[in-house]
């Protein structure tokens, strides 16, 4: 299985560069790619991405898009929803960091 990691650094408050707060995991498989996401991406630097080629949730996969947000299933009924809820799921772990 082949899987690419995009690591995005940042810098926090006390000047010192870290790798992302949040890891934002999406399979290639997916209607959800990292072009749709790259407004937000741009936006929340904190985010660092993993891309796979499978992540073994087929069924989930052939139904909706989706991607796991530190952990967790975010996804929606179609691409415009799953990045409003990643978006919203962003938000609230990085208001843990704040």
């Amino acid at each position: 299985m082949k899987s690419c990691i995009y690591l995005v650094l940042c810098e926090t408050k006390e000047s010192v560069m870290t790798m992302g707060l949040i890891l934002l995991e999406i399979c290639d498989m997916n209607l959800l790619s990292e072009e749709a996401l790259q407004a937000l991406l741009e936006k929340y630097p904190e985010v660092a991405v993993m891309s796979y080629d499978c992540q073994n949730l087929c069924g989930l996969c052939k139904m909706r898009p989706y991607a796991l947000v530190n952990g967790q299933r975010i996804f929606g009924k179609d691409l415009p929803e799953c990045i409003e809820n990643i978006r919203l799921k962003i938000e609230e772990e990085l208001a843990l960091f704040a």
